[in-house]
């Protein structure tokens, strides 16, 4: 591939299509939410693995260039020395083949409070109330209980993207990921835009955060949540008393594994308020 490319990654509702729609501001960026690069990966590794039984004539070079042809064919239309920022929440469990494909790339992590992010996607549940979710599976009769329980599951919304990035966060190519929390992007954006950019490398660009934008309404209605991906075209914080009952939100306020003391092993760079 021909572009410089870095990975946005992490926790859902936790400031990766925020962070997309700011770096894209930067003409040399291109970035932006979930791409259909992710899923095609997936399907291509399968179609390589040994269930395919001609597998046997596909060497490990040929698997090598063949996902790192898909990333070039992929965004052969950006403009040539754009940095590319592809977003996909399973990344974090993809690191030892994203190390090797691209030895230079960061896998920049979005984390946040997991209590808190479940608060924000019963939110918009709650926004939405006569539009059922895509989020769990179309159906009218649930509860906060179950809606929850659901996406908490390993192969839930936010169980798989948890898991995922403790995967990331023990394991040995941690030292090419880089956590960003929520709160720091929001409360102290340009310290945390500072920070970011002195990890990957790049020069400065000085970003309009007061006019953030990024348009994803036709996506979110389809998948029935509606205002998944919208943002405040103001960066700030926002403070609230949460909607969940008392005994959920505790269930998962101490989720946050990165915070914390003597955890951090691989030494990886965690962008928080001070």
């Amino acid at each position: 591939m021909s572009q410089d490319i870095h990975f946005i990654s992490g926790l859902p509702r936790s400031g990766s299509t925020l962070l997309a729609a700011i770096l894209r501001q930067n003409p040399r960026f291109h970035a932006a939410m979930t791409s259909p690069v992710g899923a095609m990966y997936m399907a291509l590794e399968g179609a390589m693995s040994r269930r395919n039984e001609t597998a046997i004539f596909i060497n490990e070079t040929q698997r090598r260039d063949l996902l790192q042809g898909l990333f070039a064919n992929y965004y052969r239309a950006i403009e040539p020395g754009r940095t590319v920022f592809d977003t996909n929440r399973m990344w974090c469990a993809k690191l030892p083949a994203l190390t090797r494909l691209f030895p230079n790339a960061w896998t920049i992590c979005c984390v946040r409070n997991v209590a808190w992010i479940m608060d924000s996607i019963e939110r918009l549940v709650r926004k939405n109330a006569f539009e059922l979710s895509g989020l769990f599976g179309f159906e009218p009769g649930n509860t906060v209980f179950t809606r929850v329980n659901r996406i908490a599951s390993s192969d839930g919304l936010v169980g798989f993207a948890l898991d995922a990035l403790k995967e990331g966060f023990f394991g040995e190519q941690a030292r090419r990921m880089v956590l960003v929390e929520y709160e720091a992007l929001s409360q102290a954006p340009h310290t945390t835009l500072r920070h970011l950019y002195t990890v990957l490398g790049e020069a400065y660009f000085e970003h309009d955060l007061d006019n953030v934008e990024y348009a994803a309404d036709e996506f979110d209605l389809a998948l029935g949540a509606p205002g998944l991906h919208t943002i405040r075209r103001k960066v700030e914080w926002v403070e609230r008393q949460t909607v969940l009952p008392p005994e959920l939100f505790q269930r998962f306020e101490n989720d946050a594994f990165w915070r914390r003391p003597g955890v951090n092993i691989r030494q990886v760079p965690i962008i928080h308020l001070d």
